[in-house]
C-alpha cells in the first residue's frame, strides 16, 4: 500500500492558503465576526480561533452594552496565540462599516474571514409585526451582510508580507470568505422575510464577485438551535419535527463556518447550507429556498 502524502494545493492555490496546513486550516488569517456575543457568534469565534486564526473581532452593537472580557479570556485560555478585539460597532451602518474595514487594514494589512453572524428573533405572527419591526429585522439580518459584501472584497483582495504577530502568515494571494448566518424558516415573521433578504446578497454577491479570485460568500441556514434566539421549541416538538430529534448546538453551526472560511470550500459560492438536523426535510414548507 502507497504511503498516504498530505493532499497537494490546486494549481491556483498558495501553500499559505492550504487547509492541509498542520498550523490550522486558518493559520495567519485575520476575521470579523459581527454578534460575537451571542451563542452563535461566540461559538464561531472559538470555531476560527482553534484552526489558527490570528486575529479576531469579535463585534457588538452598542445597544447590547457589550462586555468581551468573558470571550476574550475564553479565547486566552485555550487559544492564546490567537489575539480576540472586542469592537463595538453597529453592523448595519455605512460609516461604522467603513471604520471597521479601516482599523483591520490599519492594523493588519489584510483581512480574510468576515461573518455576519445576525439571528435578532422577532414578533412570531403577522398581527405583531409591525413595519417598524420589519425594518429593525431586515438591518440585523440583511444589511450587515450586505455591507459586508461592499466593502469587504477589496479589503480581502490585499497581499501583505509576514507580520510580526502571533500565528502570523503572508498573505501572497487574494483570499476572502464572507458568511452570512440567517436563521433557516424560524423566529417569526420578520426574521423569516429578513432572512430571505440576506440570502438575496449571498445571490446576488455570486456576479458581485465574479472576476475577483479567491473571494466568496455563502449563507448558513441554522434551524432550532440552542441559545440561538428563535424563542425555543419544546422536546416534544423537536421530537416531532427535527430528524435528529433534538435542537442542536451552536457549535455545530460553527463547524460549518469553520469549513467554509477554510480553503476546504475553494469551490462553493453563492451557496446556502441549512444545518436544521433535518427539519426542512420533514417539512418542506419551511425549507428556506
Amino acid at each position: 500500500m502507497p504511503a498516504l502524502t498530505t493532499p497537494p494545493v490546486t494549481e491556483s492555490e498558495s501553500a499559505h492558503f492550504s487547509p492541509y496546513r498542520p498550523d490550522g486550516k486558518l493559520y495567519g488569517f485575520i476575521c470579523i465576526v459581527t454578534s460575537a456575543l451571542t451563542p452563535l457568534g461566540s461559538a464561531i469565534t472559538h470555531e476560527l480561533a482553534a484552526h489558527g486564526a490570528a486575529c479576531i473581532y469579535a463585534c457588538a452593537s452598542p445597544a447590547q452594552s457589550p462586555s468581551y472580557t468573558p470571550l476574550i479570556a475564553s479565547i486566552a485560555e485555550d487559544y492564546p496565540a490567537t489575539k480576540v478585539i472586542g469592537y463595538t460597532t453597529n453592523a448595519a451602518k455605512e460609516e461604522e462599516t467603513l471604520a471597521l474595514v479601516d482599523d483591520v487594514l490599519n492594523t493588519w494589512g489584510r483581512l480574510d474571514v468576515w461573518v455576519c453572524c445576525a439571528t435578532g428573533a422577532s414578533p412570531a405572527g403577522i398581527a405583531s409585526t409591525t413595519p417598524a419591526s420589519l425594518y429593525e429585522a431586515f438591518e440585523v439580518n440583511a444589511m450587515g451582510a450586505f455591507l459586508a459584501l461592499k466593502y469587504a472584497p477589496p479589503a480581502m483582495g490585499k497581499t501583505t508580507p509576514k507580520g510580526n504577530y502571533a500565528n502570523a502568515a503572508p498573505k501572497d494571494q487574494a483570499y476572502g470568505s464572507i458568511i452570512v448566518v440567517a436563521p433557516a424558516g424560524a423566529g417569526g415573521v420578520a426574521s423569516v422575510v429578513s432572512a430571505q433578504a440576506a440570502l438575496g446578497v449571498v445571490k446576488a454577491g455570486v456576479t458581485v464577485l465574479k472576476g475577483k479570485k479567491g473571494i466568496r460568500i455563502n449563507c448558513i441556514s441554522p434551524g432550532e438551535i440552542e441559545g440561538g434566539g428563535s424563542g425555543g421549541v419544546s422536546a416534544e416538538k423537536l421530537k416531532e419535527t427535527v430528524g435528529l430529534e433534538r435542537a442542536g448546538l451552536p457549535v455545530e453551526v460553527a463547524r460549518v463556518a469553520g469549513f467554509l472560511a477554510s480553503g476546504f470550500s475553494s469551490y462553493i459560492t453563492g451557496s446556502n447550507l441549512v444545518v436544521d438536523g433535518g427539519a426542512g426535510a420533514m417539512s418542506p414548507l419551511s425549507v428556506t429556498i
